[in-house]
Formats: C-alpha cells, sequence, structure tokens
C-alpha cells in the first residue's frame, strides 16, 4: 500500500511518499484521516469473507520520517470504511476510530438486513500489540435489501445494449464521515438499496455519538423519487450540519450520469429536501464491461467549508471511454 503525503499547501509541490508490504493482498482500499492515523480498510479477496485495517503512523508521515502500518484482520465482515474526519473541530484526544460496515453477506447469497453494525478501532503506537477493534455492535435501521444483490451484478440497464451496469450494491460507499458540530458529533453514511418502485434508491444516516462514544440513528433516508436507479452515492456534511449526497443516475431511458441531492440541517428528519440536480447528463452506453466505476467522493472545500465538491464519470456522445465530471455546490446560508 502507497501514501503520498504533501509536504507544502500546493497539491503540485513536493510529497513524502511511503510504501508497506502487505501479506494478504489490499483490495478496494477506502481511506480515512483520523488525528492519530491514516486509515485504510481494504478486502482479502473477493472469494472469502475477511476483510483488514491498518493504520498508518500520520503524525510521522507528516514530518516526513520513518513510520509503520499496522493491520487488523476481521473475518466475516461486509466492506469497511473509517469514519474520515471533516472540519476545524476535532474529536476528544485519544478518542477511538469508528468504522462501519452494512450488513449481510453476498457470498452466502444473504442480501438483506436491519443493522448497520460498527467498532471502536483503538492504535498504540508505543506498543502495537494494544491495537484493536472493538466489535461489532448492530444499530437498528429500517431493513434494506442490497440494490441489484450487491456487487458484480448486471443490474441498471441502458438504452440500445443488452449490458447492464454493476452498482456494488452489497457496501457503504466512499466516504464514512465524522463532523463536529456545535456540541454533537455527527458520523453520516449511504449506500444503495433495492426499492418498492423497481430501481434503486440512495439510503443514507446520520447517526450521533452518545457519552460513551457509541454512534446512535439521528435520522434515516431513502432517496428514491421514481422508478429509475441511483446508486454508488458519496454523502458529507458542512460546517452548519447540512448534508450533501451525489451519486450515479441511470436507468432506460436514461444514460448513467451524475446528480446530487441535499438538506437543510434544520429541515425535516429523514428528507433530502432540496430538489435532485444534474451534474452530468450521461450520452452513451458503456458495452466494454458491467463495472461502472469503483468509487465516487463527496469532499468538502477546506477553504469554506461549505462548498461540496463531488467527483463521477459518464460517457459523452459517440465515445467509449470514461469522461470525469467535477462539480460544486453550497447550501444556502452556509
Amino acid at each position: 500500500m502507497c501514501y503520498a503525503v504533501s509536504t507544502t499547501e500546493d497539491p503540485l509541490g513536493p510529497y513524502y511518499r511511503y510504501a508497506f508490504k502487505r501479506t494478504l493482498f489490499p483490495d478496494y482500499p477506502r481511506p480515512a484521516i483520523w488525528p492519530d492515523g491514516y486509515y485504510v480498510p481494504t478486502s482479502t479477496g473477493d472469494t472469502v469473507i475477511q476483510k483488514h485495517v491498518c493504520i498508518a503512523d500520520r503524525t510521522k508521515m507528516l514530518a516526513g520520517k520513518p513510520a509503520t502500518e499496522q493491520c487488523i484482520v476481521i473475518d466475516g465482515v461486509n466492506f469497511l470504511n473509517n469514519a474520515d474526519l471533516d472540519g476545524q473541530s476535532l474529536p476528544p484526544a485519544g478518542a477511538p476510530n469508528i468504522m462501519m460496515a452494512a450488513g449481510g453477506t453476498q457470498l452466502k447469497k444473504i442480501f438483506d438486513d436491519d443493522g448497520i453494525y460498527y467498532w471502536k478501532v483503538h492504535v498504540d503506537w508505543e506498543n502495537p500489540a494494544n491495537t484493536k477493534a472493538i466489535g461489532p455492535e448492530k444499530i437498528q435501521v429500517a431493513p434494506y435489501h442490497y440494490l441489484c444483490n450487491g456487487q458484480l451484478t448486471n443490474c441498471v440497464p441502458q438504452p440500445g445494449t443488452e449490458q447492464r451496469l454493476d452498482v456494488q450494491g452489497d457496501k457503504i460507499m466512499q466516504r464514512l464521515v465524522y463532523r463536529r458540530v456545535g456540541r454533537h458529533e455527527s458520523i453520516v453514511a449511504a449506500h444503495s438499496i433495492a426499492t418498492s418502485a423497481g430501481g434503486g434508491g440512495v439510503r443514507w444516516y446520520e447517526f450521533r455519538l452518545d457519552k460513551k462514544r457509541d454512534p446512535r440513528l439521528y435520522q434515516q433516508g431513502t432517496y428514491a423519487p421514481d422508478s429509475f436507479y441511483r446508486w454508488m452515492p458519496s454523502i458529507a456534511m458542512d460546517k452548519k450540519g447540512d448534508i450533501g449526497v451525489g451519486y450515479s443516475f441511470g436507468g432506460t431511458p436514461n444514460f448513467a450520469g451524475q446528480r446530487f441531492a441535499a438538506r437543510l440541517a434544520k429541515g425535516p428528519k429523514g428528507k433530502l429536501t432540496f430538489h435532485e440536480t444534474v451534474l452530468a447528463n450521461g450520452e452513451a452506453a458503456q458495452t466494454k464491461t458491467l463495472r461502472w466505476e469503483d468509487y465516487t467522493t463527496t469532499a468538502i472545500d477546506p477553504s469554506d467549508d461549505c462548498t461540496f465538491w463531488y467527483v463521477g464519470d459518464y460517457f459523452k456522445l459517440g465515445e467509449t471511454g470514461y469522461r470525469t465530471r467535477i462539480g460544486s455546490f453550497k447550501i444556502p446560508k452556509c
């Protein structure tokens, strides 16, 4: 696993570079930043129910010093995501990183669940034997069924071709976001689920940490305003507590493209109340492979802590390769 850490505020400037050898292949990494480390959960393969989370020594890497990586192997769990810190308000010193996963087990053909599962991950750089992940604990949520029964499946129809697209419907997607807003600490997450209208919807959650630093469900919603497919979501929260989520959109007669929706922090719970906005309309079908992207990402601009940036792929008319669209939006009054 390779890391590059910028040495200045200029992204085009120099970087400290690190490479850590792994005994298990680190597939599908989803990086997250926490005060005490860079957390990167990965999968050990498509045919085993085994995941691992590795933590790299952020303090030493920021200074360009020799650094180590500590790994924890976790069997029998879904794809993991570690809380990724946004904003200037930090968690309390020594607070464990919260790691979450959706329920179900695709390899055992279990596509339904009614929980989101969490671990508390603690890293000890002085005594690695103390590094551990405590869990899982279940958070009861509204029942869900994986969109398309999970990953590596033909699902979303496209105009003019029999090739359908994969949706990564078995997992919480990049990113799992931690945000401290006023007196409370929130974690937001999103994944793709099947809907009664026959397409796919974005299931999203806001959890809040209690006094024991356990996440508790504060609100949840499923965004599916019609029978088309919305999948591979990426969620974030601005400094006011407003939530924005970007996602892929498609289903015949629509080519796959990118859209986003949002809500005010003080809006009715469980609702994305700002109308859906198009970032990129697809103009052609993907016919070379069923895989549609592998990630999308929503990130908050640190210059104002309000602007949401989202990145996703689409096809232009007559082309057979991806283009990438990067766009931004802001919630009024932030």
